[in-house]
């Protein structure tokens, strides 16, 4: 529930008035569906494009998550660059920055948004090519703080005659004006204009990058474990490649060292590398980027591959990018899984396509961005932390998305990994153990302490193998689903408790689903799919129903 961050940055009842943020809802309206190859920007292929849609997927798909951005009361709200086409109304694609329907008909009108509309980073220069009609065009449609990086003085001048020759009326200025003060007033700024600076010395201290530590190894997904290659032993000898496995640049991403990224920039920080050497001293290491030193005595490879740093219309597919590995990386995992046993890691800010190396690598895993702290991926990968981590998207089978359906709800749901795939390496009778404890000590009220004995009988009953896992998997759920039943809703004592008792069954299916083979998540993706929906709407009892049944499809 991605809107939650909305509360965290500018709660102003649980803040201090002089720690709250002002939150941003962008790229308003539909951002994130401009068709493939639309942009009008250079080679770009989406970035900047043009979103067709109907006024019936216009509000079930993009309006959606303002709507619920409004209700939480958001501060501000940002236009996008991208153009809308309403298709049986608009006769053409129409800049968002100029689009008053939807910004003051929609946006403040119906929706009933109180606070101010900022435009993008020149976003009003991008309507038309002369400036002045751009601020006229863009203030009239709703924009009430325009963001002019160079062109500012021409901008107040525009704006100052436009206004004066009834272009642009004072009740525009005057609604502009009171939206934006009225932000200001919530945040304190007039009371206390600048943000503390007391603890500014202490920002990347030890406590700090122990916090970013253990939040990189929450965030690494098992995709594949073959053989139970993981974790690595304690006296492993490890012979590691890939162009991400000692590379901070390309291990923090876009927007850090600098705007793009760099693979080069130095940083404070330890790589993926440099963390298997801190957390695994009896371990010996072999480090070959390219793979071409020998591998020797090496019995594991760990292989790290990915992308290189970039940010907004830069990583755009299509402009000089692919979402394929390298053909170093290639080359890397080709040689080392020839050799030995091999994991592979991927560093990336989105899913790549892995298919290409899915027979080979013994493991893979998602590492996405995992920031400085690569200590952290190598925590999970010693098992000084486990796996819990799973897929916030699809993972797509090949970049063709027409041939290999990869959104959750598509006829023919098709992707390599499911949305919500991950498997665990944690005990699952430790898991389920500390969510009966917690319900009992009230974590979610007296609805959660009913589905206490119930959790007790099945943690006492004959239910477990020495490891922790379940056997007699079935009355298991059934006992599973019953307590879950009291765990509706999406409290936060609720949503934890219902979500590890929910991942018991998970652990099950995900296991059967990859015993089956390569039919396995053919037969399931939707059902698995469905259930991590079912979950975040807070109804456990309907997670557990349809990872019960895509169980049985493949036993």
């Amino acid at each position: 529930r991605l809107e939650t961050i909305i509360d965290g940055l500018q709660d102003h009842g649980r803040l201090a008035r002089n720690t709250a943020v002002l939150a941003t809802a962008k790229h308003f309206l539909g951002d994130g569906g401009t068709r493939y190859g639309s942009s009008t920007t250079g080679t770009y292929t989406t970035d900047q494009g043009v979103t067709y849609a109907t006024q019936q997927e216009l509000e079930a798909i993009h309006l959606s998550p303002y709507r619920t951005a409004v209700d939480k009361g958001v501060g501000s709200v940002m236009p996008s660059y991208s153009s809308l086409q309403i298709l049986g109304r608009d006769a053409q694609p129409i800049k968002m920055h100029a689009r008053g329907d939807q910004i003051t008909g929609v946006l403040k009108g119906r929706l009933g948004f109180r606070g101010f509309v900022i435009s993008d980073w020149n976003g009003i220069d991008q309507i038309t090519a002369d400036h002045r009609t751009n601020a006229k065009l863009g203030v009239n449609a709703g924009i009430d703080m325009v963001m002019v990086p160079d062109q500012y003085v021409t901008f107040e001048k525009d704006l100052k005659n436009l206004v004066t020759a009834g272009d642009v009326t004072m009740a525009r200025i005057d609604d502009a004006v009171s939206r934006i003060l009225l932000q200001k007033f919530k945040l304190g700024l007039f009371e206390q204009p600048y943000a503390d600076r007391t603890n500014i010395g202490s920002i990347g201290n030890a406590a700090h990058r122990a916090v970013a530590r253990t939040l990189a190894a929450e965030s690494q997904v098992l995709l594949k474990n073959t053989g139970n290659v993981l974790p690595l032993a304690a006296n492993a000898n490890v012979y590691v490649a890939g162009s991400n496995a000692n590379n901070i640049g390309n291990q923090v991403g876009g927007w850090t060292v600098t705007w793009q990224g760099s693979s080069s920039s130095p940083a404070v920080g330890t790589t993926i590398l440099a963390g298997l050497q801190q957390v695994a001293p009896g371990a010996t290491f072999t480090y070959s980027a390219n793979a071409s030193a020998p591998i020797g005595n090496a019995t594991v490879g760990v292989v790290v591959v990915g992308e290189t740093p970039y940010a907004e219309g830069a990583g755009d597919v299509g402009n000089g990018h692919t979402l394929d590995l390298s053909a170093a990386d290639k080359a890397a995992v080709d040689t080392v899984c020839a050799a030995v046993k091999c994991i592979v890691l991927v560093v990336s800010g989105r899913p790549m396509n892995i298919a290409p190396i899915q027979a080979e690598a013994s493991a893979i895993i998602a590492s996405w961005l995992p920031g400085s702290e690569g200590a952290g991926v190598a925590d999970v990968l010693v098992g000084n932390a486990p796996f819990t981590g799973r897929l916030p998207v699809s993972w797509a089978k090949n970049v063709d998305t027409t041939t290999s359906p990869v959104n959750v709800g598509d006829a023919s749901y098709d992707p390599l990994y499911a949305y919500g795939w991950g498997l665990r390496t944690d005990s699952p009778k430790a898991r389920l153990t500390a969510a009966r404890d917690a319900l009992a000590a009230g974590a979610d009220g007296a609805a959660g302490k009913r589905a206490v004995p119930t959790l007790t009988a099945l943690l006492q009953g004959d239910f477990w193998n020495s490891d922790g896992t379940l056997h007699r998997v079935i009355p298991a759920f059934a006992l599973l689903s019953q307590a879950a039943k009291n765990l509706g809703g999406v409290s936060v004592g609720a949503a934890m408790q219902a979500g590890a008792i929910v991942s018991l069954v998970r652990d099950v299916a995900q296991k059967a689903i990859v015993n089956a083979g390569a039919s396995g998540m053919a037969k399931t993706a939707s059902l698995t799919a469905d259930a991590e929906h079912a979950l975040l709407l807070g109804n456990p009892t309907t997670a557990i129903a349809l990872l019960d049944r895509a169980y049985r499809q493949v036993i």
